[in-house]
């Protein structure tokens, strides 16, 4: 198998740009999409470089880590930034969003994560999206989690740089990623004289090189077996339907969250509000007196290939994830998922119910 993975040939531009189609279909987007040859990180970062700078003035909103992130690399382009923090056990609302165009009417630039599987909350991109595009402002959303775990839209909702991932819910290689390009943004792009140019992170020399020029000559080798697994898991997706990935992910967290709350011992869901919790994955609130880290590593010495983690950084004490997504989102995994987390629990010395937990799990996901 190595010998014939090792043997192929080389990935031809006309394939590469059969493989950006499907990308698109998947989208439901008539626009641009350019597939970048790197983790989901290099469009993220390109796309603010590109479009960008001293003269712009963004709202940043931040559910969870990667809008912090975005808010750094943002005001690193000489951005005015003002940022929008919410709570991360919720979501923000069309409304907060709106209130900030009422104070900010300069803001010209929105970025948004559409679900934030560090923190286990999803966005509701559809209708801040309406008042993104009323306001006139470049809309940029980080999809790199949602995808294929719940709708992403981006001409439907007026997103001007869409960014995905496969690794999630996609259940593809992290090596590749994705980002549908607006008109809007193609020509903020231009205008911007510090956007990268003859780098790795540029995009204008994707659409000038590439696009521009029928897509008949690629930048550089791309990186092939990565390709070829972006492609294989956007047929599996295709030919299981969209909608019933989507469904699946759905019930793994109706699932999870329902199992989590009869597990009792004190363990809670993290996002408060099931409307505003993320298909991707289900963030739980560690019990009183527990550390969600120490309880996390105790699941995974009994099983290590369990979906679980612990927060990051100051959240490794209280939170606790179950990454029920792409090969993940099945009954198999929330059960033992619950199963193993009531026995780090009971070695406690709370009082679980397993079996309990394992039956509304059950019963949610049907």
């Amino acid at each position: 198998m190595t010998h014939l993975l090792l043997d192929l040939p080389p990935l031809s531009a006309a394939h590469f740009a059969s493989i950006e189609d499907r990308v698109a279909r998947l989208l439901s987007t008539r626009q641009d999409v350019v597939i970048m040859q790197g983790e989901a990180l290099l469009p993220l970062e390109g796309a603010i470089r590109a479009t960008a700078g001293p003269g712009t003035t963004a709202l940043n909103v931040i559910t969870g880590p990667y809008g912090q992130t975005f808010g750094d690399w943002l005001r690193d382009c000489g951005a005015t930034v003002i940022d929008l923090t919410v709570p991360f056990h919720t979501a923000v609302t069309a409304e907060q969003v709106r209130a900030a165009f009422a104070e900010h009417p300069e803001i010209d630039f929105v970025s948004l994560v559409h679900a934030e599987a560090a923190t286990g909350n999803t966005n509701p991109v559809a209708e801040i999206g309406e008042v993104v595009r009323a306001h006139g402002a470049l809309f940029y959303l980080d999809a790199v989690a949602s995808i294929g775990a719940e709708p992403v839209l981006p001409d439907a909702w007026g997103v001007d740089l869409c960014v995905i991932g496969a690794q999630k819910a996609m259940g593809g290689p992290a090596g590749v990623s994705a980002v549908s390009v607006s008109e809007r943004a193609w020509a903020r792009m231009a205008a911007n004289p510090r956007a990268p140019r003859r780098s790795y992170l540029s995009l204008l020399d994707w659409k000038e090189r590439w696009i521009d020029g029928g897509r008949k000559a690629l930048l550089h080798a791309p990186a092939q077996l990565e390709m070829l697994a972006l492609e294989a898991c956007v047929e599996r997706i295709e030919a299981a339907g969209p909608a019933a990935v989507m469904a699946r992910h759905a019930s793994a967290a109706a699932a999870t969250r329902a199992g989590a709350v009869a597990l009792g011992g004190g363990l809670e869901p993290y996002v408060r509000d099931a409307a505003d919790a993320a298909p991707v994955a289900t963030t739980l609130r560690a019990p009183s007196g527990t550390v969600a880290s120490e309880l996390v590593a105790r699941a995974l010495a009994a099983d290590p290939a369990l979906p679980l983690a612990a927060g990051g950084g100051a959240l490794a004490k209280e939170m606790i994830r179950v990454n029920h997504y792409g090969p993940e989102a099945t009954p198999g995994a929330v059960r033992a998922s619950l199963a193993a987390l009531g026995a780090a629990l009971g070695e406690q010395g709370l009082d679980v119910d397993t079996e309990g937990a394992l039956r509304a799990a059950e019963a949610a996901w049907r």
